[in-house]
C-alpha cells in the first residue's frame, strides 16, 4: 500500500545543498529518555553545530521536546498514523525528503522497518548511518532492503546488550574515540503544583501500557500504607482506563489524609513537575520510570524478565546511586514478553507478580530520610 506514495517521496527532487543530521528517534519515552546524552555528543562526532542537528520524534514524548531537546531542532510524528494511513505518511515522509538533509542517522536496535529505517531512506541523505537491529525471520526482508540502500550499518553488539551502552558505543564509533556511557538525565524546568504543599510525598505510578507489567496494585497500596504511617504523603498518577478504575479501591483502603489522587489529572509536563518535586518514585517498567531516573529524583522500579537487561537494569557503569531497580529472575527470563504463564493478555507477568513486597520496600525505604 504504501510503495508507490514511499517511491513518489523518495525520488523527489530537492535542488538545495545537503546541510544538517536528521536523527530518527521512532520509539518510546523510555527509549528517548536513555538516548538523549548520547544525543550530545553526535555534533562533535560529525562535525557539525548543535543547532543544524534535527530529532525526529514521537508524538507519546513530543510534549516535553522544547525542555528536553533546547538548543535542537524537532519534528514529531504521530508514529500510528505514520504506520497506517498512506497521506499522513506520504506528507510527513516528504517534509524528511524537502529538507535535504546531509546525514541522516538512527541507532535504534529494537525498531520497525517500514517506520524508523523508511524515514533515513526518505532523506536520500549523502550519508546514512544505522545501527544494526535486531532481526527475526519476519523482518528480515524488510530490513535487508533498507540497510542495503544504506552508506554505513553500525554492530553495537548482540542481544541483551543494554540500550545505553548501544547508543555510546554508536557514536564512539562513529568519532573514531571511545565515549563512556553516561547515565540517564535531563533538564527540566522549575514548575511549582499545589501538591507541593505539605510534608513530603512519594509518587506511586502503578499504570503501564502491557497490563502484564503492572506489578500488583494490592502492592502499591501496602506501600502506600507504609509511607503514610511513617508521615509521608502518597501522590498516585495514572491516565488510562486501568488506573482510573482503580481510584475507588484506592479511595476505600486509603481512607485517610495525605493521599493524592492524581489519576487523569496530569499531562507528560506535569508528570515530570511532580516527579521532579518527589522525595521519591515507585514505578512500574514503563516511561516514567525512565522520565523519573533521569530528573534525579530517587526511583525504585519494578522489573520483568521480557528482554532482562536491555532496558532494565541500568548497567552499574550509568546507574545513578539513587535508582533501585526490584526483581526476581526466572528461569524464562528473555521471553521477549511472549510469556507462555499467564492465562489472559490482561494478566500480570508471572515474573513481574513474584516481586515481593519486603523486597520493594527494602530499596524504597533506603532512599527515604533516616527518621
Amino acid at each position: 500500500m504504501f510503495r508507490p506514495l514511499d517511491l513518489v517521496v523518495r525520488y523527489w527532487p530537492v535542488f538545495k545543498k545537503p546541510k544538517g543530521l536528521l536523527a530518527v528517534r521512532m520509539d518510546g519515552i523510555g527509549d528517548m529518555v536513555l538516548f538523549r546524552r548520547a544525543l550530545d555528543h553526535y555534533a562533535p562526532a560529525f562535525g557539525i553545530d548543535k543547532q543544524d542537528i534535527t530529532v525526529l520524534g514521537c508524538a507519546s514524548w513530543g510534549g516535553i521536546t522544547s525542555e528536553v531537546f533546547k538548543g535542537y531542532k524537532c519534528r514529531i510524528i504521530d508514529e500510528h498514523a505514520f504506520e497506517r494511513k498512506p497521506f499522513y505518511r506520504f506528507k510527513e515522509a516528504l517534509w524528511v525528503r524537502k529538507q535535504g538533509f546531509a546525514v541522516a542517522v538512527s541507532d535504534i536496535f529494537f525498531r520497525k522497518a517500514l517506520t524508523a529505517d523508511s524515514l533515513v531512506w526518505f532523506s536520500a541523505a549523502p550519508l546514512k548511518v544505522m545501527s544494526k537491529p535486531y532481526i527475526s525471520d519476519a523482518t528480515k526482508g524488510e530490513f535487508s532492503y533498507y540497510l542495503s540502500e544504506s552508506v554505513r550499518v553500525v554492530d553495537t553488539g548482540p542481544y541483551p546488550t543494554h540500550e545505553i551502552i548501544r547508543h555510546f558505543d554508536f557514536v564512539s564509533q562513529l568519532a573514531g574515540r571511545s565515549i563512556a556511557p553516561e547515565a540517564p538525565r535531563i533538564d527540566w524546568r522549575n514548575a511549582p503544583l499545589t501538591v507541593f504543599d505539605g510534608p513530603p510525598y512519594v509518587v506511586l505510578n502503578f499504570g503501564s501500557n502491557e497490563p502484564g507489567r503492572r506489578w500488583p496494585f494490592e502492592a502499591y497500596l501496602v506501600v502506600a500504607n507504609r509511607l503514610l504511617d511513617l508521615g509521608y504523603r502518597v501522590a498516585f498518577t495514572g491516565g488510562s482506563d486501568a488506573e482510573r478504575a482503580r481510584q475507588p479501591e484506592m479511595r476505600r483502603v486509603l481512607n485517610r489524609p495525605g493521599v493524592i489522587d492524581m489519576i487523569g489529572r496530569t499531562n507528560l509536563p506535569t508528570l515530570l513537575d511532580l516527579m521532579k518535586s518527589a522525595l521519591a518514585v515507585l514505578s512500574n517498567d514503563t516511561g516514567p520510570a525512565h522520565l523519573s531516573v533521569a530528573l534525579g529524583t530517587p526511583t525504585v522500579v519494578v522489573v520483568g524478565g521480557g528482554h532482562f537487561g536491555s532496558f532494565v537494569p541500568y548497567p552499574p557503569e550509568a546507574t545513578p546511586a539513587n535508582a533501585r531497580f526490584v526483581y526476581r529472575e526466572m528461569d524464562c527470563y528473555h521471553c521477549f514478553w511472549r510469556c507462555t504463564k499467564r492465562a489472559t493478555k490482561e494478566d500480570v507477568f508471572p515474573c513481574i507478580e513474584a516481586v515481593p513486597v519486603d523486597d520493594v520496600w527494602r530499596e524504597l525505604s533506603q532512599l527515604l530520610p533516616s527518621k
